[in-house]
């Protein structure tokens, strides 16, 4: 399994767009800091992820949710789990 994620910076305004396949492995990583485009950004958490059968769909959703129409997408998906009530929302 593959999945296509973003990651929300805890301390900073700043979101990262990546794929994986290890989605709790590739997290340790970006918090410990072997990551150098995000290191000056730690720590982060997994504010959204798509689980997909190949690494080249992950890689295709990646790129998508770095376009304006793939933020605006992401945006739209958070407001709507915001109204939502605790127990309704997604464990991410």
């Amino acid at each position: 399994m593959f999945y296509a994620y973003v990651l929300k910076s805890v301390s900073h305004n700043y979101y990262y767009k990546g794929h994986c396949h290890d989605l709790e492995t590739r997290l340790r990583q970006h918090n410990s800091g072997m990551t150098q485009s995000t290191r000056p950004y730690l720590p982060f958490v997994i504010v959204y992820f798509e689980t997909f059968d190949t690494e080249v769909d992950a890689i295709a959703r990646e790129k998508y949710f770095r376009r304006r129409v793939g933020e605006s997408l992401l945006k739209r998906s958070w407001m709507n789990k915001s109204m939502l009530g605790a127990n309704d929302r997604e464990q991410l």
